[in-house]
């Protein structure tokens, strides 16, 4: 038997959206960003521009006594040549905060990328659309939390019930950023990555600017969060610039005390974290730039290497060992004038013992389980009494 629903459109308006920085109207609907408009003219890099339109963390929230809710999507999925195709991105749905359903969708555009030669191409598809039904009648809040993974244009929300914004719980605002890893990686949806987690474990509200391969110290991104409103703010350095081998070490540690100075311009005593790089093995020793394994990609696998020479160091090249002592100095350094100021050793979250039961599959990035150890660690060293984000008053 075939259920139907008189279904009730509702205008998808900002007061519908939260993890967003931007939402701009498009010929399809509206297309959350995580960067604002005025960051995104300042970088013509293709790898950002697809990170920050990638939503992790962004979700619809609303209250309604709905039992069917349609959301209408144009998702942009990425294909690898050379690589298994990924799976579709992921649709998380919670009702009164638990996971209640987990979806995808068809259809959508597709960007196929060469890893070997950098080519990409860009191909238009269909809007699909996202079901969750069966839901408990009654009032309650419902969050839909869009792919982290896979950029999003939002076409269309219908419900069997009337929809109206939820209210704020009154939770403090954590602002976070880093790089895929934060972003989400191999994370198996989008309130799985570790972020997300760990927010979650917190009782806080997530803002995430984790930037799959765009954590490069920007200024653009420092100003970004300096306006943006936030109670709890956290920067994850390292591993992005020996990726993209981007500075020397005479560069690295004043662009990092004025990306701190920025924050601090609009945030002058929120608890301000830096964690320093997780454990990864190809780079704890040897700079960058990394690279995809050519011989790894011919048999249909997606793994990284590192080329640069361990010798380098002495020429103040970048690895990750170099990164996370510095970080450490101008933390103690800061600190003496920055009460709220504090550091996290990456290997705190995932290190020796934790790369040998849980290797990184690609040599990069975690994997499901990984990013639930890391959001539990860092919940468990931030939010708990002791931690830098202890007292958030949720």
């Amino acid at each position: 038997m075939t259920t139907t629903h008189d279904w009730i459109t509702t205008p998808l308006t900002p007061d519908l959206l939260r993890g967003a920085l931007d939402l701009e109207r498009t010929a399809h609907g509206l297309l959350p960003h995580r960067l604002p408009a005025r960051a995104r003219a300042q970088c013509a890099d293709g790898q950002l521009a697809m990170a920050e339109s990638q939503p992790s963390g962004v979700r619809l929230v609303f209250r309604t006594r709905a039992t069917a809710v349609e959301l209408d999507t144009l998702p942009t999925k990425r294909v690898y040549v050379g690589v298994p195709p990924r799976p579709d991105g992921v649709y998380d749905l919670l009702v009164d905060g638990r996971l209640a359903g987990r979806s995808g969708a068809a259809g959508g555009n597709t960007l196929t990328i060469d890893m070997a030669t950098g080519k990409a191409e860009h191909r238009p598809g269909p809007v699909g659309t996202v079901r969750f039904t069966g839901l408990a009648a009654g009032v309650k809040d419902v969050e839909i939390w869009l792919p982290h993974n896979e950029t999003t244009e939002l076409v269309a929300l219908r419900t069997d019930a009337p929809v109206e914004p939820a209210a704020d719980r009154g939770r403090k605002v954590w602002l976070h950023h880093g790089s895929s890893i934060s972003h989400g990686s191999d994370a198996a949806g989008p309130t799985s990555t570790w972020p997300a987690l760990a927010a979650a474990l917190g009782g806080v509200e997530l803002v995430n600017l984790g930037l799959g391969g765009s954590a490069l110290l920007d200024p653009f991104t420092a100003r970004a969060m300096r306006d943006t409103p936030a109670d709890l703010i956290s920067v994850k350095i390292g591993i992005n610039l020996v990726n993209a081998d981007l500075m020397r070490l005479r560069a690295f540690a004043p662009a990092v005390h004025g990306f701190l100075d920025t924050l601090r311009d609009g945030h002058p005593t929120a608890p301000l974290l830096v964690v320093s790089p997780i454990l990864c093995p190809i780079h704890e020793d040897t700079p960058g730039p990394s690279a995809p394994d050519l011989g790894a990609l011919s048999r249909g696998q997606l793994r990284f290497r590192a080329t640069g020479d361990p010798a380098e160091r002495a020429n103040g090249k970048l690895t990750l060992g170099v990164i996370r002592d510095e970080l450490a100095r101008i933390v103690a350094q800061r600190s003496a004038e920055d009460p709220h100021l504090h550091v996290l050793d990456g290997r705190d979250l995932y290190g020796e013992a934790d790369s040998a039961e849980l290797p990184l599959p690609d040599g990069l990035h975690p994997d499901a389980a990984t990013h639930r150890r890391i959001g539990e660690r860092f919940a468990g060293l931030a939010f708990t009494a002791g931690g830098p984000f202890a007292d958030r008053g949720a």
